[in-house]
Order: structure tokens, then sequence, then C-alpha cells
């Protein structure tokens, strides 16, 4: 090893010899004979590197940092003799306190490295806090020798997506799942099965970067008990998997838990999604604690007002300055890391207004980090997809600056079906924009702009949004306060749970049209977990903090709402089997190949007469399958005719006449009991009568015309 002058110690400090490191990569990286840990700080006047052995309270040594080590703004230094898996480290940061002017150095608080690949103190889910332990989260030297052999991202196209919207510990935490470890990436592999047979072939994880759980003052004023921080929106380290997530994270092998749930996966042709959240840390306000980027050189990383006091456009105390040129490169770095080690195949950006704000908060034109992501070579084939809006007010969904990369989740789309589906007046015009694809907001970017969804993570489970009039939040301990209130949700007759049939068959109905709707759209759809087995949060809205059965999915519901479950298997097996309603760009309205139809049709119960009127609860489209020779697949498709009745009362729909010996088949119909509502893709049924179509009260029929 000493045969290589630029790996020969110039320095000692106790035991341990030294060299001055290299200031690139950032974070802590294994090179010959030890490791070279580099951190940035641009107002630090010294730099501490702080050495523990594993699992231990108190250091081992303590290491400042040479003034010959400083080059530029990076601390760089090269540890002889340690060993990357005995050891955690963090940094003391010495400079000026003076918060008026933004600067809060402490070189009493040992911090952790914002590029840790791994971080320890919380290998078990809600570990309880060492009032003795120093320094609570941990930066860890992590190998990446995975063996991927020959996986990569999948890069399925957009507009074949149907994404399901997952919380890893949810979807397995409850008893139910029969999950040999629930609440784990390793639990997920045994249910990728139950993931292909419903037919997604995304999933899009919420949050998995290293949080505190614990992050929450709030009590559950019916039990007592310390309210979590569950979903995770609230970052401690964006290099780093939550180790709490893996079975193994007290191993220190949660990061290739991970990658084998990925690689799994993948071989199974579903894409991974990772839900990113860079608009805020877990850090929080001047109350907050000093974790990480407050304590290394906060005027940097985050947007201050003139008093030094916190910029919070994302609710939660502070907000990421993204378009600090440092910051931004953390950003990137983090992406690419996670694209490249982790073969990670889209992200959805959290509250994505922010990374469009300069540093007074003001929102910039040309926004460097969101161009820099549509343009970053390593992100090439990486789905980007914004949450277009912040808890400031910026509410760009139709106009986020794109650069011709960027997907976005549809707000408009999910607020004007939930109208729509509850018989709001003034709905039809707009819902044919969104069965479209929302050409009216996405004319140049396409459909596949368009992520649409009917329920999320945040707000109402599908059967809630047809069974709750309102939310009922007190269990959070805000008396009801959070949460959303505009809802657009109908409780179909009774508030919550009920026994009346009627009104039962109502909100089955109801839940089916919405996602008989989603998968007829123009789009991206994506689906809520549990919303297929009818999952209830009994009318909380707001479940950030309910680490219980309101968030976990009971798998006992699969079999008590199997009619359900089957007609979100069919619908999304549908979708799948029909290009028409998957495509890449948009409809014309139009005949594009002298077929005698134009590529969309638009009727109401009057064969092409739809009624645009504000009062309107009926409208109807035909795809015409011809067009479908126009698509990249180059193959004629079936004819699909979707009649939607949001009226109170029963309509005949004049369904349009068909030529070439063609006739129309029955696919599903919302208002039959089942198993009559639906039917197997391909299985479609004759109907008798080929002109009139009867669709009854809150109805949708869906025809294949072949």
């Amino acid at each position: 090893m000493l045969d290589r002058i630029d790996i020969y110690p110039t320095h000692r400090h106790g035991e341990l010899w030294l060299r001055a490191g290299r200031p690139q990569p950032f974070g802590a990286t294994i090179v010959p004979g030890g490791i070279n840990f580099a951190v940035f700080s641009r107002h630090a006047i010294r730099c501490v590197l702080v050495l523990f052995h594993k699992g231990e309270a108190q250091p081992f040594v303590e290491i400042p940092f040479p003034d010959a080590f400083r080059i530029g703004n990076v601390w760089a230094m090269i540890v002889f003799g340690i060993e990357h898996e005995e050891i955690e480290y963090g940094f003391r940061m010495d400079g000026p306190y003076r918060p008026y002017a933004g600067h809060r150095f402490n070189r009493h608080n040992i911090l952790l490295d914002p590029y840790a690949r791994a971080i320890g103190g919380r290998a078990f889910w809600s570990q309880a806090n060492d009032e003795d332990n120093p320094m609570e989260f941990r930066g860890r030297v992590l190998i990446d020798d995975f063996d991927w052999q020959n996986d990569r991202q999948l890069e399925i196209p957009a507009e074949d997506l149907i994404i399901y919207e997952m919380h890893v510990r949810g979807f397995t935490r409850h008893e139910s799942s029969g999950a040999k470890f629930p609440g784990t990436y390793a639990a997920i592999r045994e249910k990728i099965p139950y993931l292909l047979e419903l037919g997604v072939n995304a999933v899009e994880l919420m949050p998995i970067q290293e949080f505190d759980e614990h992050e929450n003052e709030f009590v559950n004023p019916f039990t007592g008990r310390q309210l979590m921080n569950y979903w995770g929106y609230s970052t401690v380290g964006f290099f780093a998997p939550k180790a709490a997530y893996a079975a193994t994270g007290h191993l220190g092998m949660e990061a290739d838990e991970l990658k084998a749930l990925i690689k799994l996966l993948h071989r199974h042709g579903i894409e991974v999604i990772l839900d990113v959240v860079f608009n805020h840390t877990a850090e929080g306000n001047e109350k907050g604690p000093t974790i990480s980027y407050r304590g290394l050189d906060n005027k940097i990383y985050y947007m201050l007002r003139p008093d030094g006091s916190y910029q919070n456009f994302s609710g939660t105390g502070n907000t990421l300055n993204c378009n600090n040129p440092v910051v931004r490169n953390l950003v990137l770095d983090a992406l690419r890391y996670w694209v490249a080690e982790y073969h990670i195949d889209g992200f959805r950006f959290d509250l994505a207004s922010i990374l469009g704000r300069d540093a007074e908060g003001n929102p910039l034109a040309n926004p460097p980090l969101l161009e820099s992501l549509a343009h970053d070579p390593v992100l090439g084939h990486t789905k980007l997809i914004a949450e277009a809006w912040d808890a400031g007010g910026l509410y760009q969904v139709g106009s986020f600056p794109a650069y011709g990369r960027w997907a976005e989740w549809n707000g408009r789309y999910r607020d004007t079906l939930r109208r729509f589906l509850k018989g709001d007046e003034a709905q039809v015009g707009e819902m044919a924009q969104m069965i479209k694809g929302s050409p009216h907001m996405y004319l140049e970017r396409g459909p596949t702009a368009s992520i649409n969804f009917v329920t999320c993570h945040d707000g109402f489970t599908l059967n809630d949004l047809v069974s709750y009039s309102g939310k009922h939040n007190l269990a959070n301990g805000e008396d009801n306060r959070d949460g959303a209130n505009d809802n657009n949700s109908w409780n179909c007759g009774a508030e919550g749970p009920t026994d009346d049939p009627a009104i039962l068959a109502l909100r089955g109905r109801l839940m089916r049209n919405a996602i008989a709707l989603l998968m007829v759209c123009q789009g991206v759809p994506m689906i809520l977990m549990g919303d297929e087995m009818a999952h209830t949060k009994l009318g909380n809205n707001n479940t950030y903090c309910q680490d219980n059965e309101l968030s976990w999915i009971d798998w006992r519901r699969v079999r008590e709402n199997a009619n359900l479950w089957r007609f979100f298997r069919c619908c999304i097996a549908f979708r799948k089997a029909h290009p028409i309603l998957r495509r890449r760009y948009h409809l014309h309205e139009r005949d594009m190949i002298d077929s005698g139809y134009p590529d969309i049709s638009w009727h109401g119960p009057r064969e092409g007469k739809p009624d645009w009127s504000p009062h309107s609860r009926t409208l109807a489209f035909m795809l015409c399958g011809l067009h479908g020779l126009l698509l990249p697949g180059r193959t004629a498709d079936d004819y699909i005719y979707v009649a939607m009745n949001m009226h109170w009362e029963n309509h005949i729909f004049e369904a349009p006449r068909l030529k070439g010996g063609r006739h129309w088949h029955l696919f599903a119909d919302t208002f039959r009991p089942a198993p009559g509502d639906i039917c197997e893709p391909g299985q479609e049924r004759p109907l008798r009568a080929q002109r009139n179509l009867s669709v009854g009260p809150r109805s949708v029929v869906i025809l294949v015309g072949r």
C-alpha cells in the first residue's frame, strides 16, 4: 500500500494516521487503507471528525481537521487503519452563533453527515431515545457491493403505468398480512404475487429516506399515547434508507434488504417510485433539534428571513434553500445515488413547487434545480413526478416548469372526478377534459403529464370518500383542526358505518364508478393501497401520525370485499388490454384514418348530442379502435363506449351505431349486482339491444365493440 504516494500518511492523531483527503465526493468513502471524510461548510472556522465504535454511546476519538486539510469550503481527511463496519461518525462545527445573521454554529453538537449512505440509531421502529447518547443519528460507512446481476431500470412507458401508492410499514404491519417480518421491505417481497394478481406495474413508496418517527408533539386524546411521525415526510438523511423498515436493520443490512426487494419487483415487471421530500428537513424551526444542516451551515441550507428566522413554505417550520448551488448539488447527488445504487425508476417530489423558489421564497421563472433534474444525464430515463403545490399557497398544477420531462399529480383531476361522482352541477365539461388527459392543462406535454388519482395517502380513502361528509380527526390531538376541509366527499345518507342496505349498495356503486372512470381516462392512473379492499380510516383524512389499525391494511378485507377487489382487478386488466386507453399523445376529436369515426366522440343520452349545460349529470364518449393503428404498436383495437349517469334517476342512452359487422358487448355495469357488474376482459357478453342502453342511477356502463 505504501508504494502509492497519494495514500502515504502525513499526520498522526494518537494511534491513528492521517493525510489530507479528497474534497469529492462528499461523505465517507472507502479508499485504500482507510476512509476519506469530506464535508462542506462555508461559514465554519473549525471542523472536528468524531468517531464512535458502532453502538457505543461515547466517541473513542475526536480528530480536528488541520487547516491544511481544508480545500476551499470543504474539510477533507483520510483516516487510516479503521474498519468501516466497526465505526460510526459525525462532525463538530465551530463558527459564529449569530441567529439574527443566520448562523447557528455550536461546537458542542455532533452533527450527522448530509451525505451519510447509512444512518445508525433507529434500527427498530419507535426505538426509545437514549438521553445519554450525545448523537442520536450517526453516519455509517457503506460499501455498495450488492449483486444486481442483470437488473436495471425497467423504463416502462409512462402511458402503460398503473401506480400503487404504498406505505412500507402500513402495507404489511397488520397481523392479518401473515408476513414473517411485518412492516418491512422483506414483507413486501411476500406480497408481490398479490400485486401481480391485482395488475399494478409500479409501486410508489411513501418516504423511505431515514426519518425520525418520534417527531410529533401531539398525544392521542382517546388513548393518551404519544403520536408518531408515521408517514415520514420529514427527512433526516437524504441518502440513507429507513433502517427500521428493514427486518435486518439491526444488523446494518437495510440497504441490501431494500435492494433485494427492488430487484425482485423488477424481475416481476414492477417499477419502484420513491416519494422524496427535499422541501424541508426534520430540524423544524428555531425550536427544533439540531441534527445536521442547521449546525453545518444554517445560512446555506435554509431559506431565512432578514431577521434570521426560518421561511416556512413547507408548513413544517423550515424550507430547504433548494436553488442554492450547494443544496442543489445535494439534491442531484442524492437522486443520482438512488438511481445508480438502488435502481430506482422514478421519484415523486413532495411539495415540489418549493423546488422552484429562490432564496427569498419567490417563484423563479426558470428554476435551476428543476431544469437540472430534467436534463441530468444519470436521471435521463428516470420518471419525475411533481406534487405541484406547496404550503405557501403556490399552486402550479398544469403550469409546473416541466422542461419536457415532469409529470404532475393532477389535483384538478381528483377534485373534478369527486364532484362529478357525487352529482355536483357544472362538472360535465371539465370531466370531459379529464377523460382526454387534461389537454387544457398539458397540451404540449401530452396525457402522460397527468397522474390521475381519486385518492392518495393525504386525505380520505376511497371507502371513506363515500362514507363521510366531514373529517373525523380528533384522534390526531389537534381538536379536528388538521387535515383538509374541502374533501368533495359524500356519506350517501349516513355518516360513517351503517347497516342500511340501500346506503351500502350506493357506496359500493360509487366506489366502482371511481375505479371504472379512473381506468378509462387518458393519463397515468394511481390508486391508493387498500382502496381495492375498501380500507377505512374511520373518517380520519390526515393519518400522518397514526401508527395503528387506521393506517395498517387489514388483509381480511380482501375476502370480505371480494367483489370490489375483483372489480378493481378487472378494470386494471381492461386498461392493460386496450392500447387506445393508454395514449402517449392527445386525442384530436377528428377522424385521422378515414375510419368513419373521430378518435373520440362525445354523446349524451342521445347519440352525438352531449349535454354541456350546468345542470347536466350525464355524459358518454366513444373511442374508435381503428385509431390504434396510429399508436406505437400499430394494431387496431376494439371500440370502447363509456356511458356515465351521475343523476339519481335512470336514463336511456343511445349507443353509437357500429360498422363493419361489429357489435357491442357489455364489459361493466356498476348498477348491476356482483358478479354481473363486470366481466373478465375478452369475455364480454354481447348486448341483446344494440341501440338502447339502460344506465341506472349514479352508474357507469362500459361497452366493447368488436
